[in-house]
């Protein structure tokens, strides 16, 4: 069957008919390219795009309406809304607040490791809530303690350098200073008649222009430093979990589908392998980000010594404290949200840990739980558990007329739907669905197959070599299109590069997932980028610069774990067999 005069002209717009068949894999490019260009330049909003292979696929004979369905709705889909009902209890009862601010509280107030300890909880976080919704919580707590610091306007003069010893003769010395400078001035006017006057010049502050919000250019410094680092910590974060990051799931789900023999991805090996990338450009990131805002002095701006200490860092170490005060006393709703966050880690980690037994060998049937079932059941249970301490009385609030006032409802959940629906990503659920309708579409027609095929001529590069140039290639695009949208075009063909080159899988479409999340110089990059620049505390040029170095800190810290811890873990030297068995299948 070939095409008809109206398909050439719906897919070419051009009156040339169609030289190839329906089942042909180049008569597959156009609507594939559509989708893609649609992702890429966002001329209509990403799950609006992703709509597109669930009309064209039915329409033109390549997929039955049904079976495209199928592929919107798949087992991360599950796992991502068990993750969000989560989501939703922790921001519901301001536990993430709780956690932010505490681990603040212990980094201290000094720059440097105000800058560290705000990128820790940062990551923490990032590690279950999304990337977006941590940066939107992060920033207004950052933001306090940043206009905080402006309204001292201390930074870089004379007074900064003073220090405030924590002890009760401050009061004492303060006044025998006093006294002593009086005398000095007495004497100096008694002498002043047999001298010439002396002019000392005062320090100069390094101020900002009259129009500027920041005191000083330091102040403006930290700012920038401090708002930079929470974007680049939610960004790390999200590379620990399978559920840290959309992409993440659209690489676990993808590869699941394209190699169900291999039994290899799971939330275990996936932390395993990620988890020492994080902390290595958690460090390398902060390391960067003070050279470049606040210098090389790591020793003035990072001393853990708490005994002696400015003005300025005294009030916002005051002004957290008030914060967490705020919170009040750890409630019940609190401990219940955080055993159930310990406990999907714990079920997690423990379904098929690969070195023991995990838990899923007490069933008889093997392969039926995943880590959707965890997340799922988990989530449901938020939904029934009360809210409420059990056997405690509701408190009683009175009115001004003095009646009591109806008890809230003893039964209410620790979420409700509404919950949720707030935020549940639907839009991510639609656009990861149809990344899937357009791979099984490529999967179908051979597309991949004869991509991989004209890609040949880079079979004498050495393994390494392609999955750099992935990376680079990845990582660059991503600046100006959509994560997820970047990735679920990219994956299929570097699935079917790895296959020619008879190259692991693995050792480019791991590193190309997490190289996708690099999209860290534009406020277009991704949300968190554009949440951060909304405050205002950074220019364009701030975040080119600053995020250069990052996406090369990245790109570097990949490469070394593809090339070392990653080698035995996934056994990166051998081409496997599940990529020989759907090598051999796509072929046919």
């Amino acid at each position: 069957m070939r095409y008809g005069p109206w398909q050439t002209a719906l897919l070419h717009k051009s009156p040339i008919p169609c030289l190839f068949p329906m089942s042909h894999p180049l008569c597959l490019c156009p609507r594939c390219l559509l989708t893609a260009v649609y992702w890429v330049s966002e001329a209509v909003p990403l799950g609006a795009a992703a709509l597109v292979p669930a009309f064209l696929y039915p329409l033109f004979g390549v997929l039955k309406s049904s079976e495209v369905a199928a592929e919107y709705c798949k087992d991360t889909t599950l796992l991502l809304m068990g993750v969000i009902c989560l989501a939703a209890s922790i921001e519901k009862w301001n536990l993430h607040k709780r956690i932010a601010l505490r681990m603040v509280m212990i980094a201290g107030a000094k720059p440097g490791m105000l800058v560290l300890g705000f990128m820790c909880c940062t990551v923490f976080l990032s590690m279950w809530l999304s990337n977006t919704s941590t940066t939107a919580m992060v920033m207004p707590i950052a933001e306090a303690v940043l206009q905080q610091l402006i309204s001292t306007g201390v930074a870089d003069t004379q007074e900064d350098s003073e220090t405030v010893e924590a002890t009760e003769d401050d009061y004492k010395e303060e006044n025998l200073e006093k006294n002593q400078l009086e005398r000095l001035d007495s004497l100096y006017l008694l002498l002043s008649p047999f001298q010439t006057a002396i002019s000392i010049p005062e320090p100069k502050k390094e101020k900002e222009s009259k129009n500027s919000r920041y005191p000083t250019k330091r102040d403006h410094m930290i700012c920038k430093c401090l708002s930079l680092s929470i974007t680049y910590a939610a960004t790390i974060g999200g590379l620990i979990t399978i559920t840290g990051t959309s992409t993440n799931l659209i690489f676990a789900e993808q590869f699941n589908n394209r190699y169900p023999d291999a039994k290899v991805i799971n939330f275990g090996t996936w932390f395993i392998f990620s988890f020492p990338i994080a902390i290595i450009m958690l460090l390398l990131t902060w390391v960067w980000l003070h050279f470049l805002f606040l210098g090389c002095n790591f020793r003035e701006t990072c001393s853990l010594s708490k005994k002696r200490k400015t003005r300025r860092e005294m009030l916002s170490e005051r002004k957290i404290h008030d914060e967490y005060i705020k919170l009040g006393p750890i409630s019940y709703p609190e401990v219940v949200t955080g055993v159930f966050f310990i406990l999907m880690t714990l079920l997690w980690f423990t379904r098929e840990p690969g070195f023991v037994p995990g838990w899923t060998s007490l069933f008889e049937k093997k392969g039926y739980r995943t880590d959707a079932t965890v997340s799922v059941l988990l989530g449901f249970l938020l939904f029934l558990i009360p809210a409420r301490r059990p056997f405690s009385r509701a408190p009683r609030t009175t009115a001004g007329g003095g009646s009591t006032e109806r008890d809230p409802d003893p039964l209410a959940p620790m979420i409700t739907w509404k919950d949720f629906q707030n935020l549940m990503p639907w839009e991510i659920v639609i656009l990861v669905g149809g990344g899937y309708a357009l791979a099984a579409g490529c999967k179908v027609s051979g597309l991949s197959v004869w991509i991989g095929r004209q890609l040949e001529p880079m079979s004498g590069l050495p393994p390494w070599m392609v999955t750099l140039l992935a990376c680079l290639l990845v990582s660059a695009v991503t600046e100006f299109a959509s994560n997820p949208a970047t990735l679920t075009v990219f994956l299929p063909i570097l699935s079917a590069l790895s296959e020619t080159l008879k190259i692991n899988p693995l050792h480019t479409l791991i590193p190309a997932t997490m190289c996708v999340s690099f999209g860290v110089m534009l406020p277009v990059g991704n949300p968190p980028n554009a949440i951060v620049f909304s405050y205002g505390h950074v220019q364009i040029s701030d975040m080119v610069k600053a995020g250069f170095g990052v996406n090369l800190i990245g790109v570097l810290v990949v490469m070394l774990a593809i090339t070392t811890w990653g080698v035995p873990l996934f056994n990166l030297t051998e081409f496997p067999d599940w990529a020989i068995d759907r090598n051999v299948t796509g072929s046919l």
